[in-house]
């Protein structure tokens, strides 16, 4: 059996044993939620906190110039 050159067996067996390292890492059942801990809470989730979400939005439309749909007025100030 003759062997390509440019792919000597170490290197095809490195790649194998790779592969086959991170196929394997991979979590086949989902955490429960008590091995989520903290992370399970409902502040930890994006845009827990509304009045947060409203200033974030405020600031980004003011820095773009782009405040459209938010009720806000002004330009690229940040002044209303």
């Amino acid at each position: 059996m003759r062997t390509c050159p440019s792919r000597p067996p170490i290197r095809r067996a490195l790649l194998a044993c790779v592969l086959g390292l991170a196929f394997g890492g991979c979590a086949l059942t989902p955490p429960q939620p008590w091995e989520k801990g903290d992370l399970a809470k409902p502040a930890m989730t994006m845009g827990a906190d509304p009045l947060d979400q409203r200033f974030v939005q405020h600031i980004y439309g003011s820095k773009e110039n782009a405040s459209g749909g938010y009720g806000v007025g002004g330009g690229g100030c940040g002044c209303n």
